[in-house]
């Protein structure tokens, strides 16, 4: 069944080449835009059975084309999406997936695309209501939505328990009866595996023990 569809993307080729083949398949382009506030102009016009998107785009060049798609989700109810991306924008991507329970949403890595009938298969498969999620979407967004405390071992979260009543390293030792040494690497370890930026270590402190407030 031919669809209504607008496309979002900034790159003129890239644009152009997507609605030729939107056309190539019996669809219907109804505006082709380079930039996120165009995108929501027209669709409100428009009211498209699809909306196909770029991440990043004008106007602040950042994630625009994805915050677009999640408010214009919020407008309309089960608004078809297809969003195309160089990467994962994790924060927006989620809200994305969980608008509606995830009806009628595609997120697919432009550079993972590996067939045309595939594209239009998923083109379609989400104009019906479907769910398509590329893989490697999925498992960076599994790992984000994990408790970063399970990785640690019960001594490290033992220590960061201890960091968080703002104990120094000196009476971090004391108190386990374990060297500053020992303290040292524990506490490395828990920077690494709550995945935090190597930066002043007073700062890495202060956020690790936010982490454990949180949990």
């Amino acid at each position: 069944m031919p669809l209504r569809v607008i496309v979002a993307e900034d790159a003129v080729l890239l644009r152009e080449g997507l609605v030729g083949l939107l056309q190539r398949f019996g669809h219907q382009t109804l505006a082709a835009v380079g930039d996120a506030d165009s995108l929501v102009e027209a669709v409100r016009a428009e009211r498209p059975d699809l909306i196909v998107t770029d991440v990043r785009m004008p106007p602040s060049n950042s994630d625009d084309g994805l915050r677009a798609a999640v408010a214009l989700r919020r407008e309309y109810p089960r608004l078809p999406v297809v969003v195309l991306s160089q990467y994962v924008e994790q924060s927006y991507a989620i809200r994305l997936l969980d608008s509606d329970n995830g009806h009628a949403v595609g997120y697919l890595l432009k550079e993972r695309i590996g067939a045309v009938s595939d594209f239009m298969a998923t083109l379609d498969r989400v104009a019906d209501g479907g769910t398509v999620v590329d893989p490697e979407v999925i498992h960076q967004l599994v790992r984000l939505r994990q408790d970063p405390l399970e990785r640690l071992s019960a001594r490290e979260r033992e220590v960061l328990s201890l960091m968080a009543q703002g104990r120094s390293n000196a009476n971090l030792a004391a108190e386990l009866f374990i060297s500053d040494a020992a303290i040292n690497k524990h506490i490395g370890n828990i920077f690494t595996k709550l995945d935090l930026p190597v930066d002043v270590d007073g700062h890495r402190r202060v956020l690790a023990v936010l982490h454990f407030l949180r949990a």
